[in-house]
């Protein structure tokens, strides 16, 4: 029996429905618009993403990790003049040209402090506080947008499920095994052992869901990887696994219109790099995966809205280390078929010491919220009230930024 309907077989024989009380799909719509968030844990450095090559203190604060001029041997990829892109960059770039990416710059939440906890709830809660909310603004927007016929649902893919997901929508969770593979014949007996307990078996008739649509014929390499495998192998695997599941959770018209996961390791306080290095591998890694997300999603990317956001940005002068510190403002990306793009938005302080933020770092003119609120009213429609005392409470001064998405 192929495995795939061996998994449907099984989910049906646990007495559960692929459409339960915890995984809640959307019907299909004549508008299907889909949303990715990516979450860059650890504060990207958007000095280094996206390098202001056209300001007078940009080369002097950065010395020796100051990326060239776009033409320059390693320079930076040409964005509009004033603003460059890492040369990791280069899908991002593509999309650029393609008109499918907004680079926003100068940018950050409310959270005006440097911890990575604090800022990190802050960004998730949609709150001026850190743990002001228990909630996720994702998952209220989720429970406030119209509904078309059934719960509009969303997945978090990854080991655990944010906060900026959790809340009163129903939602569903996946995550790559550990573990290996279990066999057919111990399935069909776990099966068996659930079918007489209705919670049971509910609960193995979404996990054999879900796993079902986000594995297919083809996600079970990571599951029979070695463990002793190299631990960047395994880690590079698991992202790539990660980005393809929520492909697939989004591909279908009946699945989700919304898809989480996060990736870490942006905290680069030592050795950071220029053009090469350590940051310059994670944008080459991140880039790769949202290519492949694109690719994925075959004809559903021209309905696809991805944003990139991480907690708070980094200094912008470099430490003794070679690295950055924990800063303020940052860059944010947000791209695909959907996106009214092929701009960058700033409203640009300048790097001179009088307008860093504190004399030390980047200073915010764009609150993520009104990002967020723009995105969230264009491409998923949520209505307007909702967002303003539901979603982002006491947020009136973080007007949306409108025109983000092709409406």
């Amino acid at each position: 029996m192929e495995r795939r309907e061996f998994l449907r077989r099984g989910a049906l024989l646990a007495g559960g429905t692929l459409l339960s009380t915890s995984v809640a799909f959307a019907h299909a719509d004549t508008r299907r618009p889909r949303f990715v968030l990516v979450i860059l844990r650890g504060a990207l450095d958007g000095l280094a993403s996206v390098p202001p090559l056209g300001d007078p203190d940009y080369a002097g604060l950065r010395r020796e990790l100051a990326l060239h001029a776009a033409g320059e041997a390693a320079g930076a990829l040409p964005l509009d003049g004033f603003f460059g892109l890492h040369p990791s960059l280069s899908f991002l770039h593509d999309r650029y040209g393609a008109r499918e990416l907004v680079v926003l710059h100068a940018l950050a939440s409310p959270y005006r402090e440097r911890s990575h906890f604090d800022g990190q709830d802050v960004l998730e809660n949609g709150s001026a506080r850190p743990h002001a909310l228990q909630t996720g603004w994702l998952n209220r927007a989720l429970a406030a947008a119209p509904a078309r016929g059934a719960l509009e649902a969303g997945v978090s893919v990854g080991q655990n499920m944010p906060l900026v997901m959790r809340g009163p929508a129903s939602v569903t969770s996946w995550s790559p095994s550990k573990l290996v593979a279990l066999d057919e014949e111990t399935l069909a007996r776990v099966t068996e052992l659930y079918a007489g307990d209705a919670l049971l078996a509910s609960r193995l008739a979404d996990a054999l869901a879900a796993d079902a649509i986000a594995s297919g014929e083809e996600g079970e390499a990571l599951m029979r990887m070695p463990q002793e495998a190299a631990p960047g192998a395994r880690g590079k695997a698991r992202y790539t696994d990660v980005v393809r599941a929520a492909a697939a959770f989004l591909r279908p018209d009946e699945g989700p219109k919304v898809a989480v996961f996060d990736t870490s390791g942006w905290d680069t306080h030592a050795n950071e790099g220029g053009a090469q290095g350590q940051l310059a591998g994670r944008l080459a890694e991140l880039d790769a995966g949202l290519s492949m997300l694109r690719q994925e999603l075959g004809p559903v990317w021209k309905d696809t809205a991805v944003l990139l956001l991480t907690e708070f940005g980094r200094t912008a002068a470099i430490n003794g280390t070679r690295g950055t510190d924990h800063g303020t403002a940052t860059a944010a990306f947000l791209l695909g078929g959907a996106v009214a793009g092929g701009r960058v938005m700033v409203d640009w302080p300048g790097l001179s010491r009088r307008a860093l933020y504190q004399g030390r770092d980047l200073a915010p003119t764009l609150d993520v919220r009104s990002v967020l609120k723009g995105v969230l009213a264009e491409h998923l429609t949520v209505p307007s009230r909702a967002l303003e005392l539901e979603v982002f409470p006491d947020s009136a001064a973080a007007r949306a930024l409108r025109g983000l998405t092709r409406i």
